[in-house]
């Protein structure tokens, strides 16, 4: 059941995010969050009006979604980038792909106009489930991060939306 995140969820939130930082090149970050941090991005994204999904199963958090302006500028304001990460015990249950359409489904009523992924250019599955979705590639950026002793190239890939209409 995708439904929106509440405090009492960060941690569970929290445990997702890390590990995804240690383990996997989702993110470009070494270091992992304090619940302190991730508390605060939660109320940054509730103060935005930023969505903040949870894929509940049975009373665990299984995976968690949510999208933020693309650039900190006004000419940014119709364009979004979103992130999606499932635990890694619920992968292969279509976990990532309900949170994208509960997501794109938001953006629609919320007037953005263009959805962004920033995707780790080895992360087939992820290419695969955005291309599903509609999105289309939009560009590389090679050697843009570097994780695991390796340079890693960016993709990006968007799905335009109806956007505003003036």
């Amino acid at each position: 059941m995708i439904r929106l995140m509440e405090e009492r969820d960060l941690p569970e939130v929290l445990d997702i995010y890390n590990d995804i930082i240690l383990t996997s090149k989702a993110v470009y970050r070494y270091e992992t969050q304090s619940l302190e941090e991730k508390r605060q991005w939660y109320k940054e994204q509730q103060a935005t009006g930023n969505p903040l999904l949870v894929f509940d199963e049975n009373g665990t958090v299984a995976g968690f979604a949510t999208y933020s302006q693309f650039r900190p500028y006004p000419g940014y304001r119709y364009t979004m980038e979103h992130s999606v990460y499932v635990h890694k015990d619920h992968y292969q249950k279509g976990i990532a792909t309900q949170l994208m359409h509960e997501l794109i489904r938001i953006a629609e009523e919320q007037g953005v106009k263009t959805l962004v992924a920033g995707i780790d250019g080895e992360n087939i599955g992820s290419i695969k489930v955005h291309e599903k979705l509609g999105f289309e590639y939009a560009g590389t950026i090679k050697n843009a991060g570097y994780k695991f002793g390796q340079w890693l190239d960016l993709v990006f890939y968007q799905l335009q939306l109806t956007g505003p209409k003036a």
